[in-house]
């Protein structure tokens, strides 16, 4: 991690880290790290939600959000309690379709995951219903050993920059 953040502090102006305001377990709020994969000018919305979003990466960008590298600092998140290593990704504050949708099913009620069900099965390419869909069903058949399969599953997607979009 220290590697990475060099690399970001190298190649572009703005410290290593970027905490956003996130979503968590009944819809509070927490700050939640990832390297910098942005500039620093970068407005505060989903990156889906940016004209030309491949504009606004750094040089190292791609390849830490590619790479899922960005999200390591996440890693606190989880020692603190915000987060757990599987449950549905945390929405960003001003998500606002994401978290009703999410509320109304319930999938609110869940400690939000460094992974998830919808991750490993669409990540960037899922419609908004579509990543609620597979909380959702998350939500109903979590065990053990799906959280296991998908951990499995995210390691390969992550290696391979499978469902990632920019």
């Amino acid at each position: 991690m220290v590697f990475i953040a060099i690399a970001v502090r190298l190649t572009s102006p703005g410290p290593a880290l970027y905490w956003s305001d996130r979503v968590g377990k009944d819809n509070t709020i927490f700050k939640m790290p990832k390297f910098r994969s942005m500039r620093i000018d970068t407005p505060a919305v989903a990156t889906h939600l940016l004209d030309k979003p491949e504009a606004w990466l750094t040089p190292i960008g791609s390849f830490i959000r590619k790479t899922s590298l960005d999200e390591l600092p996440q890693l606190w998140c989880i020692l603190k309690g915000d987060m757990s290593f599987v449950g549905p990704r945390p929405a960003l504050f001003n998500q606002h379709d994401l978290i009703e949708l999410r509320t109304a099913q319930g999938v609110h009620k869940l400690v939000p995951g460094l992974t998830g069900w919808a991750q490993i099965n669409g990540r960037d390419e899922l419609s908004i219903p579509d990543k609620v869909n597979f909380d959702t069903t998350y939500l109903n058949t979590r065990s053990l050993a799906l959280d296991i399969q998908i951990i499995w599953r995210t390691f390969h997607h992550a290696i391979q920059s499978k469902g990632v979009s920019h």
